[in-house]
């Protein structure tokens, strides 16, 4: 069994064919994920199989994702601290309007569904695995509805927030060594969840940045206001990444941090309590010329004292642009929005397959730069890189296997990575271009063999 297969080796169908029958899906969308299914699958039997089993009744999202999540949770535990990454995404199926079950996404006319997701990543960036995935589509014509302010949070979409640090919470207090902090952005500023977990002692910490910046406290003030007076109590330096429209740049922040107490906002159906929590703001005193300064107001159950303490809190918020790496991943490399299937109950567990793999790349990528010296037949099944290094080196493979670091140049080397002095480190887009043809160096290797025990 692969490594990539391996995420599923727990997973219960109903049917022991079923179950080997996910296993081997996972597998042959693994080894092309650029290309349509039928393409990936390479003839009309195994299409055929692949749709009859995202159509059966037992093959849903949540029980292709168990296994995965139930490896992730066996990850997580090797560390004494995992960050759990909360985002939502959209999914365009605008020009494939003939799949039912689908609802508008911004606009009536643009069609799709959303994806809310919890990936965990270790304070190095390392992708442990989803935790858990949200997935909802709007109703047809809801956009135009007027919507009651005053109605309760269950009936709004962003109880996924909520929700979604709630089954956090859960898993952090089964664990003892290992300590989980959900992580969200703007969206996630909900005082529910505040209330969820106020104290750092028991359940899971929270860091999430601010989208109110005008909240009152419990004695008038503003928090604006508080933290802008704060002393500067660290100093932080990072490299932002690029993004559309907009060229990668060095930053320099000065961090501030307040112990304050919120006031409780009022709410109709239910009376909730003033809470304590840290609020850090994250300044650019000195923007590049022509740049908006970068700035961030963060709130988080967990007190902060130190400038090392400031620090570290923003490098864990730094951390949640590994989960905008994911979905680009997994949009990009995937091309999860090209997928043509005729309901939403068939694209969900198609979703669920690709999700897995999206994590994969993004994992060996993400592992290679963090512990470029692990032996590589951790994450790689031993014929993969005896596969690749004989067809990258042109030599028979080494009785030891070789590096982790030496690995995934080998791989993404195939994916067009030129692994020059000065290239640094492959990204995702080379090693999953280069991940596509190892099965193909696998299989050759397995045929020679073949041969050779046939005719030798």
């Amino acid at each position: 069994m692969s490594a990539l297969a391996a995420e599923l080796e727990g997973i219960i169908l109903g049917d022991k064919r079923l179950n080997r029958r996910a296993r081997r899906v996972l597998e042959t969308l693994g080894e092309k994920p650029t290309v349509s299914i039928p393409a990936a699958c390479g003839g009309w039997h195994e299409t055929r199989a692949a749709y009859r089993l995202f159509d059966h009744d037992e093959v849903t999202a949540e029980r292709v994702l168990a296994p995965h999540i139930a490896c992730t949770e066996t990850r997580l535990r090797e560390h004494s601290r995992v960050l759990c990454i909360q985002d939502t995404t959209e999914l365009d199926y605008s020009t494939k309007k003939g799949i039912a079950g689908l609802g508008p996404l911004n606009y009536e006319s643009r069609w799709g569904l959303y994806l809310h997701p919890t990936l965990t990543v270790t304070p190095d960036r390392v992708p442990l695995g989803l935790l858990d995935l949200h997935s909802w589509a709007r109703e047809p014509g809801s956009l135009s509805e007027d919507k009651n302010p005053n109605r309760p949070l269950e009936d709004k979409e962003s109880v996924r927030w909520v929700d979604g640090f709630a089954r956090v919470n859960e898993l952090a207090e089964t664990l003892s060594e290992t300590r989980l902090t959900y992580i969200a952005d703007r969206e996630g500023d909900l005082y529910d969840l505040f209330v969820e977990a106020p104290c750092p002692d028991q359940g899971a910490d929270w860091l999430v940045r601010v989208q109110h910046s005008d909240r009152l406290l419990s004695d008038g003030r503003k928090l604006s206001a508080v933290l802008e007076s704060a002393p500067v109590l660290s100093e932080i330096c990072f490299d932002r990444p690029p993004a559309k429209g907009r060229p990668a740049r060095s930053v320099q922040q000065q961090i501030r941090a307040v112990r304050v107490t919120l006031k409780a906002p009022a709410r109709p159906d239910r009376t909730l309590v003033d809470v304590t929590v840290t609020a850090l703001l994250a300044t650019e005193p000195k923007p590049p010329a022509g740049e908006d300064p970068l700035e961030w107001l963060l709130l988080t159950n967990l007190p902060v004292e130190t400038s090392e303490q400031a620090s570290e809190k923003l490098l864990w918020y730094l951390c949640r642009w590994q989960v905008e790496i994911y979905f680009k991943v997994l949009k990009s490399g995937c091309r999860i929005e090209e997928l043509q299937l005729e309901t939403r109950e068939r694209l969900e567990p198609a979703l669920a397959f690709y999700m897995i793999i999206a994590w994969r790349v993004l994992y060996l990528t993400m592992l290679g730069r963090q512990c470029p010296e692990l032996s590589c037949d951790a994450v790689f099944a031993d014929e993969e890189w005896r596969a690749v290094y004989l067809v990258t080196q042109r030599k028979p493979p080494p009785e030891q296997p070789p590096s982790l670091d030496t690995m995934v140049r080998m791989v993404a080397s195939l994916g067009g990575f030129l692994n020059r002095k000065g290239d640094g480190f492959p990204g995702p887009k080379t090693l999953w271009i280069g991940l596509q043809r190892v099965p193909d160096f696998v299989l050759a290797l397995e045929a020679q063999r073949c041969v050779g025990d046939t005719y030798g």
